[in-house]
């Protein structure tokens, strides 16, 4: 029996990169990789790595690690660089010889750019940087994108509210999040809902407030917030014929001056509940309790139940007119979609609405899978790859250039992230750097230690808070 512990980094790795150090040239020195986003639908929003240096690139080495990995990697038929982990040891107690450079978390740059770079600040571990990248790239791709998904919904809402809203202040609690139970593991709950929280403040994971508290120096200040809500199960417990019991019920216990209640309403008929509980036995006490009734429909196409509830909710309730022209419904009622959010369907249900003249502030949403796990490295084309490396003191470009994939051509040298003249952001070669400080990637862990310890508030300042 083969046994290993989690958190030994030098098993946090791909089988084959145990034998790299042997097919690298001889007289290596430095190896040079960037991460970016070659391609995709979204502009990347950065976020996830200072998560990963705290987690897990703070602590040392130790001859543990190397006696349990080489254990592992020799029964599993590869050759163990056990001469070079205890070098590492000896010189450098254990803590990684590597710098690390990259933007500012939270900074918004286009696909194709370079976000991070890694290279060894020692020759004689040149073979680290690759030896990393399996470990690197998963903890930067997956934040990163759901920070960019979720930036991208933000806009989608912030454009349907420009059009038909007084006013934009509800755009921060208008996507909630409500994939922990979705994710694939607690982990990938806690990245996933925390990289959301860069954009908004609505999530139902409690995983990312200890991600904010541990990772991001949010120990202080609340990050996201939710309220009292309805599940099916908590409805069908009344039985049907008790369903006006438990809406009330939810009312008397939730209700009130400022406060906020949500009420799953379909677990049998959605119309029947809105033209015939919500609407009419339980009108006077939505009206008078002083606080907002949120709707949640949970089955069927969004866009058209969505429609047809505001509609029937109108005729129940009445609407005013706004600014904009478009109908809004009393404050004490509003409606949340959950079911089946996705950045395609977000859009066709805004401009369903809206076409139909209603308010886009009239809907909030929810979004699980689509937001967690409905992503994979290749939504947006992450690649670790290898750009220059040193051999007896010259530093070469280095490149991919496969005849039969133009798209998985890869940028050669150290890399910069420049904005020119017009704001825009580009990739250039290092030494094409008129002034080392137009350099947008900053070094954030050099030598085992970490230099940028951002808050979440700094990060969210970035997206344009």
């Amino acid at each position: 029996m083969y046994t290993g512990s989690f958190n030994n980094l030098i098993l946090n790795s791909d089988s084959y990169k145990t034998s790299h150090w042997l097919q690298y040239p001889p007289g290596s020195e430095y190896m040079s990789s960037y991460v970016e986003a070659r391609k995709g639908d979204y502009d990347t929003v950065f976020f996830g790595l200072q998560a990963f240096i705290k987690e897990y690139l703070q602590a040392p080495i130790t001859s543990t690690h190397i006696d349990e990995a080489e254990m592992v990697i020799k029964a599993h038929g590869l050759p163990f660089n056990r001469a070079g982990w205890e070098r590492l040891v000896e010189k450098h107690g254990g803590y990684l010889p590597i710098r690390i450079q990259a933007l500012p978390e939270g900074s918004i740059v286009p696909v194709s750019n370079v976000v991070c770079q890694i290279v060894n600040t020692d020759p004689e571990f040149y073979w680290l940087p690759s030896y990393l990248e399996t470990t690197l790239l998963r903890a930067i791709w997956y934040p990163s994108t759901v920070a960019s998904l979720s930036y991208y919904c933000k806009n989608v809402i912030k454009t349907a509210l420009e059009k038909s809203a007084d006013n934009t202040d509800s755009l921060p609690f208008k996507l909630h999040d409500f994939g922990a139970r979705g994710a694939s593991s607690m982990e990938t709950a806690a990245l996933g809902s925390l990289a959301n929280l860069v954009n908004f403040s609505g999530t139902d994971s409690m995983t990312a407030l200890v991600a904010a508290s541990r990772w991001y120096g949010m120990d202080k200040d609340m990050p996201a917030f939710s309220i009292p809500a309805a599940e099916h199960s908590t409805m069908t417990a009344w039985g049907r014929q008790r369903e006006t019991q438990a809406y009330e019920n939810m009312l008397d216990q939730f209700g009130g001056d400022g406060n906020t209640v949500a009420v799953v309403s379909d677990s049998y008929d959605l119309w029947n509940a809105i033209d015939n509980i919500w609407g009419d036995a339980l009108k006077d006490k939505v009206e008078t309790m002083g606080g907002t009734l949120v709707i949640r429909p949970d089955s069927g196409d969004p866009a058209k139940v969505v429609r047809e509830a505001l509609e029937r909710l109108a005729v129940k309730f009445g609407t005013t007119i706004n600014s904009k022209g478009y109908k809004v419904l009393p404050d004490y009622i509003r409606l949340i979609q959950g079911d089946g959010i996705n950045p395609q369907s977000l859009g066709k249900i805004l401009n369903t609405i809206m076409e139909a003249g209603f308010s886009a502030e009239n809907v909030t949403f929810g979004m699980g899978g689509g937001l967690l796990q409905q992503v994979n490295r290749d939504t947006m084309s992450w690649a670790m790859k290898a750009s220059a490396i040193q051999i007896d003191g010259e530093w070469i470009d280095i490149f991919k250039d496969p005849i039969t994939s133009r798209a998985k051509r890869s940028k050669k040298g150290r890399l910069a992230l420049v904005k020119d003249s017009n704001g825009t952001l580009n990739t250039i070669k290092e030494q094409a750097l008129e002034n080392p400080a137009d350099n947008l990637l900053q070094d954030v862990f050099v030598d085992g230690k970490l230099l940028v310890d951002d808050s979440l508030t700094t990060i969210r300042e970035r997206t344009g808070w």
